[in-house]
């Protein structure tokens, strides 16, 4: 399936044969180990993001593209019995039974598109959500709409742009080679309408839109195990879109992905900007 809405990491796949069938399998493994790996580098920063909010018992939540169940678990124990979590996606393929039970319950949604899926949630969250949909400024409307007044909503997204490097300290061929491809992925990124930059914008959109005490901070991981997990998983399911768009070799990618399997590389992600505000 060619998507034209400018999100590379998708979750589903057409086809009706055999092979189709296996290679939609594969992509949802993909998607999965990526999702796993940027919960397990980025979860412990939102999470203390939502600590600060003194988010609890009783609280209704929405949690926007949830795309895993790690921030669907944590809210869930948070807000109890008594509270809600919403948790809604293009794709439920992650939502197995042990996280869909209450105080959860999830929906399809495209966010921006639909209209929202309930109104006086007392807290909303987005992870890479937001910079990848369609209409982000309806999006991004429509989530504060969901809000109830005084209700806080946390946005997070990646700004490769920022810091444009996979191996900041650049002194073998290696790193020349991650470097490289992590420009091309920028570079199909754009083509698919993701904005990198979009992440540094976010304190000023949500001024914008009307919200009080807005503030952000960036997490930018350096040369953790977790970081060349991400990167592994990241440029195994752009492969076959790097290589169709002349970006990169399959030669280049295998090669690359043995220097960071090898555990040599100091490898970072992208700084994950965190931007939060209250409704008024």
């Amino acid at each position: 399936m060619t998507r034209t809405d400018g999100y590379l990491f998708d979750q589903q796949q057409t086809g009706t044969g055999q092979a189709e069938t296996g290679q939609a399998e594969m992509g949802q493994a993909e998607t999965g180990q990526r999702s796993e790996a940027f919960a397990t580098l980025f979860d412990p920063t939102t999470f203390r993001h939502m600590e600060g909010f003194g988010l609890g018992s009783g609280w209704r939540c929405w949690e926007v593209g949830a795309g895993c169940s790690s921030v669907v678990s944590w809210l869930a124990k948070k807000v109890g019995p008594t509270g809600k979590v919403m948790a809604t996606d293009t794709d439920l393929s992650w939502a197995v039974p042990s996280v869909t039970r209450p105080p959860v319950e999830v929906r399809v949604h495209h966010v921006g598109i639909d209209q929202p899926p309930d109104e006086g949630f007392d807290f909303v969250h987005a992870r890479l959500a937001l910079g990848q949909a369609p209409d982000r400024e309806r999006a991004l409307l429509s989530m504060i709409h969901a809000l109830r007044p005084g209700g806080r909503i946390l946005i997070e997204d990646a700004d490769p742009a920022l810091q444009p490097l996979a191996c900041p300290e650049e002194t073998g061929p290696e790193h020349q080679l991650a470097n490289r491809l992590r420009q091309v992925v920028r570079t199909l990124l754009a083509e698919r309408g993701v904005d990198p930059a979009h992440g540094r914008r976010l304190p000023r959109l949500l001024r914008a839109a009307g919200l009080r005490g807005v503030g952000a901070d960036a997490y930018f991981p350096v040369a953790s195990p977790d970081c060349a997990a991400l990167e592994l998983t990241t440029i195994q399911q752009l492969r076959a879109a790097l290589v169709a768009a002349n970006l990169a070799t399959d030669e280049e990618i295998d090669r690359h992905l043995a220097d960071v399997a090898s555990g040599t590389m100091d490898v970072a992600a992208p700084p994950l900007i965190s931007a939060w505000g209250r409704k008024a």
